[in-house]
């Protein structure tokens, strides 16, 4: 997720875990848990990402609350959804008129949200009772907005299905907003970008992707112009000395 958002845009990330947490890529930094309310009182700071290997508990949903309080930008995956399973108002009532993208796959979704029907108007209904802005995962992501904008994306092939791509999706979101993308924005130009990302065939695993992003980031600008060279003294073709 931290090299993913360093690819999508982030200017510096930070990790905020033990030791214990693993090896940390070389252009990311790291902070002890204990840093917390540093990391959220540092203007730097504009994204929260929290989920991702959090676990679940009082400590993961005490920290998305202290987090949409402060009125970071934050992207919710995974253990930061699943630890409001028990009371989820107490998410959406942080979470709305904040700059928040939740992303829950079908189960996490479950945990979360009552609404049955197909996937638009599971996000659709998600995103009006959160909101947030909702990225549901799956075969075809949608992406829902709190004022009724939906997307349908079907950029991803069947390798995302895969331990840790989701990781790697809400780190892009993440890399997307603190880059300056709104929430809808972030989460919909993320999936495309997962999704374009993962054409590698057969063999694809999650820690694959972020190395991949420059080359998805450049279909997405589409082809640029060759710099033309200004000479002062340039005359048209045939005009003479």
């Amino acid at each position: 997720a931290a090299r993913a958002a360093l690819r999508a845009g982030a200017g510096l990330v930070t990790i905020a875990a033990p030791p214990a947490a693993g090896a940390v890529p070389d252009a990311v930094m790291t902070r002890p848990p204990e840093d917390w309310p540093e990391l959220l009182a540092d203007p730097r700071v504009d994204v929260l990402l929290i989920g991702p290997g959090a676990g679940v508990g009082a400590e993961t949903r005490d920290r998305v609350l202290e987090a949409l309080a402060a009125g970071k930008a934050a992207v919710l995956d995974a253990d930061a959804l699943t630890s409001f399973a028990s009371d989820p108002a107490a998410l959406f009532a942080a979470a709305r008129g904040r700059p928040c993208v939740l992303t829950p796959h079908d189960g996490e979704y479950a945990r979360l949200f009552a609404a049955r029907g197909d996937r638009l108007a599971r996000a659709r209904a998600a995103a009006a009772e959160s909101g947030a802005t909702v990225l549901l995962k799956g075969p075809e992501c949608v992406i829902a907005a709190p004022d009724g904008r939906a997307v349908v994306g079907v950029d991803g092939p069947p390798e995302l299905a895969t331990a840790g791509t989701g990781d790697v999706l809400a780190g892009i979101a993440a890399g997307l907003a603190a880059a300056g993308a709104a929430p809808f924005d972030a989460a919909r130009m993320a999936a495309w970008l997962h999704g374009t990302a993962a054409r590698a065939g057969p063999g694809l695993i999650a820690d694959d992707l972020p190395d991949r992003l420059p080359a998805a980031l450049a279909a997405a600008a589409g082809p640029r112009p060759l710099p033309q060279a200004d000479f002062p003294s340039r005359r048209p073709v045939g005009s003479g000395p």
